[in-house]
Order: structure tokens, then sequence, then C-alpha cells
């Protein structure tokens, strides 16, 4: 029999200085622990939304339509290394990358495509995207103009979150100065004109896949976030009002009471600092709206059958934590791109959660449990310690700047590593249970054709727009950005005058420049 790890044991003085009414509270009521809404999933179930895209706008449609008829209530859009980077499909650096991790969007007419057939006033999207999260913000807004739909009806997230990408993921484009400058344009935008619309949804997810514990997920998503406050408050806007817009994103990793306790310490750390550091009175931009998606890094290749069973007991810890909304990972992810047939069982996965287990049907079932109650408590001081030293540091950006951030989070991933080296974390069919009979799994092939096609149908769009009209556009855009004036209108007008992505980051390129990445010891 193999050796399992066990975990130390929780005592009755563990919780002495546990409060029920401080701590703890009522569902609905600060602080939030319990839940922001008093009667959560009893009255609405989270939204299942499913990553997706690949290849051509035209192809991910026909998933998104597909997933839609499976009962997907929220699409999440993933776009190609090229659009995240801001280079057109033709782009020399483009090469090879062209809607392999992603859907290529490089104009309007691609966005169009993207959304065919998908009512965009009834359906809400979320967008993983955050260097060019301005123009693919611009291409919806300009879409739902073209379409009739007014923006005060557009509802879904647009990720937005660039000082993780410093941190943890590395699709960054410019500074971090500039960057924050666009980050608080799209919050300013969003406030006035799309009122359904989340400007931005601060990312733990890649900080934890990178490596971080949970406590430093919470601590170093909760920095970012804080950075972002300073900023949009810096620039005249009214907490009160934009934080009941603020959304996050979460890892849900295997340990399930560790992340039980990690959602109900995060909500509860957030709404406490923005009580106590930001002022805010208003209870609704108290609330940590999260999105949860399961654990990419705990996928195996080995076994990938048994990635079914990680998912499910992820997306438990997520819905007894509380989340507003989920995404289920394939288990043919470690592989590749999730097939039809495994996007279909990680739904699936949800509809059981929701259907047959009960635990949507009382709010925060877990409430009172010493091990949960303990593990919340300490997450959260173990984060409060965290956000106190880069306090001490001058802050995020000082702290990103010097490294402090992706060293604490590179020293977690080694010595996770190192416990699954030597075998003291177990991970099933990798250091323990192996079993050298092969599981076969055909995983999602992007036909290498589609770059081809794409990059004709990109080299066709800005042959038969007009020229004069865009190049108009583009300078207004380059304009804005060395004044303050905000950002989006122009990159609106942009898109509508037939502007590339590509075309829009150069200008903003030219005015911005592009971050190098220091190394740090």
């Amino acid at each position: 029999m193999q050796r399992i790890m066990a975990t130390s044991a929780v005592r009755y003085d563990d919780l002495a200085d546990w409060d029920p009414d401080r701590d703890l509270g009522a569902p609905g009521k600060f602080p939030f622990t319990r839940g922001i809404h008093d009667d959560m999933y009893r009255r609405r179930l989270w939204t299942m939304r499913q990553y997706a895209g690949f290849g051509t706008a035209v192809e991910s449609n026909l998933r998104y339509r597909y997933l839609l008829e499976q009962g997907v209530t929220g699409l999440s859009v993933a776009f190609d290394l090229p659009t995240q980077m801001g280079y057109d499909s033709d782009h020399p650096l483009a090469a090879g990358e062209v809607g392999r991790v992603g859907v290529a969007i490089d104009s309007l007419d691609d966005m169009a495509d993207l959304f065919d057939g998908i009512p965009l006033n009834q359906v809400t999207s979320s967008m993983t995207i955050n260097a060019t999260a301005c123009i693919l913000l611009a291409l919806y807004v300009a879409l739902a103009r073209r379409r009739g739909v007014p923006a005060s009806a557009l509802g879904g997230t647009v990720q937005n979150d660039i000082l993780k990408e410093y941190v943890a993921r590395g699709t960054y484009i410019f500074p971090p100065r500039a960057a924050l400058r666009i980050v608080t344009d799209i919050f300013a935008y969003c406030t006035k004109e799309l009122p359904r619309w989340h400007a931005i949804s601060v990312s733990g997810y890649h900080i934890r896949e990178a490596g971080s514990t949970a406590a430093q997920e919470v601590a170093f998503t909760f920095a970012n976030a804080i950075s972002y406050v300073e900023a949009a408050m810096a620039e005249g806007l009214d907490v009160n009002q934009f934080g009941q817009r603020l959304s996050f994103f979460f890892a849900a990793h295997n340990n399930v009471l560790e992340e039980v306790a990690k959602f109900r310490a995060a909500r509860r750390l957030w709404a406490r600092l923005m009580r106590d550091r930001f002022s805010v009175t208003n209870p609704a931009a108290q609330h940590l709206r999260f999105h949860t998606q399961t654990a990419g890094s705990t996928l195996t290749a080995q076994q990938p059958d048994n990635n079914a069973v990680r998912v499910a007991l992820q997306a438990i810890a997520a819905v007894l934590g509380g989340t507003q909304s989920l995404h289920c990972n394939g288990r043919d992810e470690a592989l590749g791109l999730p097939t039809e047939d495994s996007a279909r069982l990680a739904l699936r996965t949800q509809q059981i959660l929701a259907s047959e287990t009960g635990i949507a049907n009382t709010v925060d079932p877990v409430a009172g449990s010493y091990a949960i109650e303990q593990r919340t408590s300490a997450i959260e001081a173990e984060a409060r310690a965290m956000l106190a030293t880069i306090d001490e540091q001058g802050g995020t950006l000082a702290a990103i700047e010097a490294g402090f951030v992706q060293r604490e989070i590179h020293e977690a991933a080694y010595r996770e590593q190192l416990a699954i080296d030597r075998g003291e974390q177990v991970v099933v069919g990798v250091n323990h249970f192996i079993d050298d009979s092969a599981t076969a799994i055909t995983g999602l092939r992007v036909d290498p054709a589609i770059e081809g096609a794409q990059i004709e149908r990109v080299r066709r769009h800005r042959a038969h727009r007009d020229e004069a009209r865009s190049r108009a556009a583009l300078n207004t855009v380059g304009a804005t950005a060395r004044g303050k004036a905000n950002l989006l209108p122009p990159i609106i007008d942009a898109v509508e005058a037939g502007s590339t992505v590509g075309e829009i980051t150069d200008s903003l390129r030219a005015v911005f420049g592009e971050h190098r990445e220091v190394g740090f010891e």
C-alpha cells in the first residue's frame, strides 16, 4: 500500500479567537463569509461557462452554438497568442500560432463571425484577454452597434488584468504604468456606457497555475486588485460605483477543504479591505464576485480518465466555496485542446452537481466546521501578512518591479515539485499507483491550413476597406494615447473604420513602447 500524506488535525483551541458574529455572520451580510447573497444557489445557480476557442471564428462559433445547445449559460472566449500579443495573423511573429491555443481575431469581421447567430443581449460573454483587452472590448461594442443592440444591454466580462501577466503568464505588451492607464480607461468607459459589464476579472488563476500556494493566490490577486482600485480612484472614479463591477477569477485545486476555505477567506478579506482600506460603504461594492476554473496544472497525461475525477472534486470545492460562475476542464486537456466529447462531459459534471447532488440546496453547508473555519481564518491571516509585506516594499508595482512576487511564486512551485519528485505529495498515476497500460485518447487537432486561410482573410479585409478612413482613425488613437482622454472611443471608431487588432496595437506601441522583463535572482 502506498503511503498517503496526512494533514494535521484541527483542535478545538484552534478557533479560540474565532468570533462567529464577526467572522461568519449570515449569508448575504458583511463580511460575506457565507456568500454574497442570502439564498445563494437556491435563488439562482452559478453561471455554467465552458472556456473555448480555436482555429477561425467560424469554427469557434460552431463550438459555442453546440455548447449553448448542451446547456451552457454563458460563453467564455479563448483567443490565440497573436491576438493576445497584438499581432495580426499575417505578422511574421504569428507564424505557427494562428488559431492554436484560441481563436484568431483580426478585425470586426472576425468578431461578427465569432458571435454569428448568438444574441448579444441575452448571452453573457467572458473574454480572456489582457494586453489587448481595450481592442477586443471595442470590437464587441462595435459589433453590438452594427446589430442595433444598445451597449446598456451587453453583459459579460473582459479579463483586463495586466499586472498578473508580469508575474505569472507573460502576455504583456506595454510597460506596467502605461498598461494601468488602459485598465482605468476601460473602467471609466464601462462605468459610463456598459452598466452590466464587468470591466476587469482580477485573476488568481494564473498565479496559482504558475505554482503559488492557496494563500499566495489570494494575497497576490488582491495586491493587484488594490493597485487597480487605487489607479481608478486617482482618476476620480467612485469606488462605491465601479467597485460593484469588479470581478475575480480563481483556480480550484485538489485539496477540497483547503480550496473551500480559500474561497471563503477571500470573500471575507476582500470585504474587509474594501471597507477598511477604501472606505467603501456600498455593500454591493464590498462583494467578491468570482469565476472559478478547475486547475489545468493538476491534469495528467498519464491515466487521463483520472482527470474527470479531479475535475469533479475541484468543481465541488468551487460550489461549496460559493463561486458565481464555473468552468470545468476536459479530461484530455493535458494532451491538447478539449474535444467536443470532453467539453460535453465537463459541462455535464456541472449539471450533475447542480441537479443531482443537493449541495446547491443549502447556503454554505460547510459553515461551522472546525476544519473549514480554522483554515479559512489561517488563509486570511497568511494573505494579510503577505499584503503587509508588499505594502512595506512600496506597493504592488514596486514589488513586481523588484521581482518579489515572481520570486515567491517560483519558490513555492519549486517546493511543490520537490515534494512530488520525492513522492511526498501523491499524484495518482504519476508517482504512485502507476499503470503502464496506456489509455488511448485522440485529442483535438487544429488543421494547419487554417493559418493560411486566416492570413488571406485579413489581407482581403485590408484590401476592401476605406484606407484613408482607417489611417485617420489610427492617427487619432495615437494622438489620444499621447494625451489623457479615454482610449475606448477612438479605438471603437478605429475598428469600425476597418483597422485591425495589430494596427491598433502598433499605434499604441508607438506611444507607450514595449515592456522588457528584467531578470531577478
